[in-house]
């Protein structure tokens, strides 16, 4: 693998990593500001914990705008920017209304790194290793998510205010992002689009990639017409790809995945685990995680999204049936951190390492922001609507009942990945595009 694209790769995919670690650094403090401010469990979902989802569902709505006009890269160093000032305003907040404010803000970046950051690494890479270079993306979140898990146990007991430097340690690799962004080029297929041929030159030699602008352009067949700056993506002939970025999205996210990330100590604490055990066993969820998550990104350009996606099917189905008897049978103790980790495992291998990958793919070049959007908005917004509603569900219907809908609605993930989903592994995007846009799916392998 080319190590200059590698490289860039990695920084680009940091942005995961303050996405893992802000999505879940919450969970060790949430409990902790709902006594400190004595809010309701309606209030303290919808603000406490929901200002930052509904912070993620605007910033994937709305990043494709600033990733297509001011291209990716001015994007992703947005994106530090909102991280950085999101940790230190969190930190210091004095009321639930400030803190879900800043919380907003980091949200924001959340949504706009699922938009930039895929559609980055996948113009710089080649076709034979694009799985691998997006999935970085998948497996900074997990690694974010796992050092996040880390330092709230670490910091957990502290003194009173432990959960401000819980929320607030994550401006220091904000920063460091941020700088590091700075230094990367700009995406030579975004300056293709944008008419700017002589410094995708510049920036094709530099990545080594041994294709000349006149290659490309041929291959994404770019009409110049004013027609083409009136497609969008929601025209007849873009329906399929449309159709699949909304089902990955849709099933990642009733699967039950963030619901669980946001309350994983909560959820162990109802199983029968003490406070420093459940945030233990948040650790060890985080390292299962990160373990099965560079399994799948191993596998991806190997076995290819459509078989990862399989195995993490049957995982989530039989993983959440046994967590719903669990909680329905009473089976209190070690016995449901087992079955949360299956099912973390699964996630990881499947859903996790697939989903970016996947929606990066589908769509045309000049589509890829618009695209990527939309399956990011989806994503989020079922992201912001699930978790905010878990602590009202779990005191209503208690958690088996919502264990048990997670597995059922994995089922129906299982029949869109055996009728509706294609292969795209190794497949160039320009011709992954015509496939799709013509209706005719790549083979199913």
């Amino acid at each position: 693998m080319n190590s200059k694209i590698f490289r860039i790769s990695l920084i680009a995919a940091l942005a995961g990593f303050l996405f893992g670690f802000d999505t879940v650094v919450i969970s060790g403090a949430e409990k902790k500001l709902q006594l400190l401010w004595q809010t309701s469990d309606a209030f303290h979902g919808t603000v406490v914990i929901g200002m930052a989802l509904f912070g993620t569902v605007i910033g994937a709505i709305f990043g494709g705008i600033p990733t297509n006009r001011l291209g990716r890269k001015k994007t992703l160093i947005w994106i530090g920017v909102l991280y950085t000032v999101s940790a230190v305003g969190s930190a210091l907040a004095t009321d639930p209304l400030s803190f879900g404010i800043f919380r907003f803000l980091g949200g924001i970046g959340i949504g706009a790194s699922t938009v930039a950051a895929p559609t980055y690494i996948s113009e710089i890479s080649p076709a034979n290793n694009r799985g691998k270079l997006v999935g970085l993306y998948q497996f900074n979140i997990v690694f974010g998510i796992l050092v996040a898990y880390l330092s709230n146990y670490l910091l957990n007991g502290t003194g009173d205010n432990d959960w401000r430097w819980m929320v607030g340690v994550e401006a220091f690799p904000a920063f460091l992002y941020t700088l590091l962004a700075l230094g990367i080029p700009r995406s030579p297929r975004w300056l293709i689009t944008h008419r700017r041929e002589a410094e995708a030159s510049k920036v094709l030699e530099r990545l080594g990639l041994g294709v000349t602008v006149t290659q490309i352009e041929k291959d994404m067949a770019l009409s110049r017409s004013t027609a083409l700056k009136a497609e969008h993506i929601f025209l007849q002939k873009y329906r399929l790809p449309l159709t699949l970025a909304f089902l990955i999205a849709f099933f990642n996210q009733f699967s039950g995945i963030n619901a669980f990330l946001y309350y994983a100590p909560r959820i162990f604490e109802l199983a029968g685990l003490g406070e420093s055990t459940a945030l233990l066993s948040s650790i060890g969820i985080g390292i299962t995680n990160l373990i099965f998550t560079l399994l799948g990104i191993y596998l991806i350009d190997r076995l290819g999204r459509r078989q990862l996606m399989y195995y993490g099917s049957f995982g989530y189905i039989v993983s959440l049936s046994l967590v719903a008897a669990a909680f329905l049978l009473n089976w209190t103790g070690i016995m449901v951190p087992i079955f949360l980790f299956l099912f973390i495992a699964s996630h990881a291998i499947g859903q996790g390492a697939v989903i970016w990958v996947f929606i990066s793919e589908v769509f045309p070049n000049h589509l890829r922001g618009s695209g990527q959007a939309f399956g990011s908005s989806v994503h989020w917004v079922l992201a912001w609507l699930i978790p905010s509603s878990i602590p009202w569900l779990m005191n209503l219907i208690g958690p088996g009942p919502v264990f048990g809908f997670f597995a059922f609605m994995m089922a129906l993930q299982l029949v869109f990945v055996h009728f509706m989903m294609p292969e795209t592994k190794g497949v160039p995007l320009e011709a992954l595009s015509a496939q799709l846009t013509s209706g005719k799916q790549s083979p199913r392998a």
